[in-house]
């Protein structure tokens, strides 16, 4: 039976603590700026000089303008606050240059990862629509496209843990996973029994979760015993107060890789909830996706990235990236992932290009719909040309800040043509696009701020596989089990409510 998830206790206060520290650390840097009224006149003018300097450099990067404006009101409205606020999130965001390291780590695994000059030319033949889709990725981010490889879509979160479990149980090399949540429930604990029992065969066995993500459902303990049962287990840039500040980019990927040979990607984490096994949000809706053959070198790949990171052990991957592993089956398969230390915004292009060559369809799940302006354009001149464009958000929320975030992009997108639908049974988490039925993306990047600029994400592009035809009857359950709410919210707001919302869109790129 379906229970209510509990959190570990002790989890719990570390979150306490560590939001109450950067509270401190905030208050601090305000009251000493305060007490120095002494030299208001000099104080003054520095703050005065630094706030002009930051928000220059701010101006000045290359980024959207909604993720700018909200850091340079502050700071220009409230300067010490809003410098005292930008130094901790922003300046301070790369210690041990982090992003140097994976760049020297993504030259290392490059060679590892060739593109078959045979694989774009049939993709060519497609059309060059299709091609320049995947080129995109391939020429300026270095992720090849890949034939040889099986794709199956899962559309149901407990039957996509039975298969990876499944699979998990064949492993003869190596493992790894990486997940933002992992929790210590029955779920997590089945797939910890088979890590043990393979790491007791000589099976290599490595595990990465992000310790935000996790912080509300495993103790500190938690990775030290997995390590005592034989697991290599890293914690992705722990929470230390004073100590590290490098505390806005989470990892959010959520991979599994079994002897280079089969690789899982998708929407959920390692808890429960995701399997519906606990329902705090009504019906969890997420989706799956499970690669067998060559393509699955990229999501390895990925994994020894952020891996290489964790450990400072800048590793080539050559023992894990030679595996040549071909299944006989349709189509052209691309992982590839997203890095928010990098200035390319890759998981949002991948999206926009996607919107942009839209003819006749376009279907989005999405858990948080807080977008770009960019990408709001984008949308709306589709469904101006023409294009069925589609957004399901969920019904019930997990967050009700968000949620109320989220809805306040639905009028200006309703009254441009895009249809808007909830799903009605509960949360729908899953994270994907359909593009025409031909091409389609899935992976863990939201529509949303922090998924396209502040986390690390991973996601697969997918054409002529038999997956997209699977993705596509999945859609259309989905749409029956929704409730449409285009027409109520494209035919206006009260003035309170859109000033109220107004005021929420201000802030959503920090959210």
């Amino acid at each position: 039976m379906a229970t209510k998830h509990k959190r570990k206790r002790n989890s719990i206060s570390r979150l306490c603590f560590v939001g109450l520290a950067i509270l401190f650390q905030v208050a601090w840097l305000i009251v000493l700026v305060m007490e120095l009224n002494a030299y208001s006149t000099w104080i003054n003018l520095f703050t005065t000089v630094l706030s002009v300097i930051v928000v220059l450099r701010l101006s000045g990067k290359h980024t959207s303008t909604a993720m700018k404006m909200p850091w340079i009101m502050l700071i220009l409205a409230l300067p010490v606050m809003g410098l005292s606020l930008f130094l901790l999130f922003d300046i301070a965001g790369d210690p041990g240059r982090a992003g140097e390291r994976i760049r020297r780590i993504r030259e290392k695994l490059k060679k590892n990862l060739p593109q078959n000059p045979d694989t774009m030319k049939r993709l060519e033949q497609r059309g060059p629509a299709d091609a320049n889709q995947f080129r995109y990725l391939s020429v300026h981010e270095n992720w090849p496209v890949y034939e040889n490889t099986a794709a199956k879509y899962f559309g149901d979160g407990a039957e996509t843990l039975e298969a990876m479990k499944a699979d998990l149980e064949k492993a003869e090399k190596f493992i790894f996973m990486e997940y933002f949540i992992v929790a210590d429930n029955s779920a997590f604990q089945e797939i910890r029994e088979i890590l043990v029992r393979k790491a007791n065969q000589g099976v290599e066995v490595r595990l990465m979760y992000d310790d935000i993500g996790s912080v509300g459902y495993v103790n500190m303990k938690f990775a030290r015993s997995l390590c005592e049962d034989g697991i290599c287990c890293r914690v992705f840039n722990p929470a230390i107060p004073f100590l590290n500040m490098f505390l806005n980019h989470r990892d959010h990927r959520k991979t599994t890789v079994i002897d280079g040979k089969v690789g899982y990607t998708g929407g959920y984490n390692l808890s429960d909830e995701y399997f519906c096994r606990a329902k705090p949000y009504g019906e969890w809706k997420d989706t799956g996706l499970r690669l067998e053959g060559e393509a699955v070198r990229s999501l390895t790949a990925s994994f020894l990235e952020l891996w290489g990171v964790t450990t400072k052990c800048e590793e080539d991957g050559e023992a894990y990236l030679s595996v040549d592993y071909k299944v006989d089956a349709p189509g052209f398969i691309q992982p590839y992932n997203d890095n928010p230390l990098s200035e390319e915004r890759t998981a949002e292009n991948v999206y926009l290009n996607l919107i942009s060559q839209a003819e006749k369809t376009l279907y989005f799940t999405t858990p948080y719909l807080i977008i770009t302006d960019e990408l709001s354009r984008a949308l709306r001149l589709a469904a101006k040309r023409g294009v069925d464009v589609r957004i399901i958000t969920p019904g019930i929320p997990d967050k009700k800040v968000v949620f109320a975030i989220t809805r306040s992009y639905y009028a200006g997108l309703a009254r441009q043509g895009v249809r808007i639908y909830e799903y009605t049974p509960g949360f729908c988490h899953a994270k994907q696009c359909l593009c025409d039925g031909r091409i389609a993306s899935i992976g863990s990047s939201n529509l949303d701020y922090r998924s396209l600029y502040h986390h690390f994400e991973n996601d697969v592009l997918l054409c002529g596989c038999d997956a997209i035809d699977d993705m596509a009857k999945d859609f259309e359950t989905l749409f029956a089990q929704c409730t449409e709410v285009t027409e109520k919210y494209s035919t206006g707001r009260g003035a309170m409510l859109r000033i109220g919302q107004c005021i929420l869109r201000l802030f959503a790129p920090l959210v």
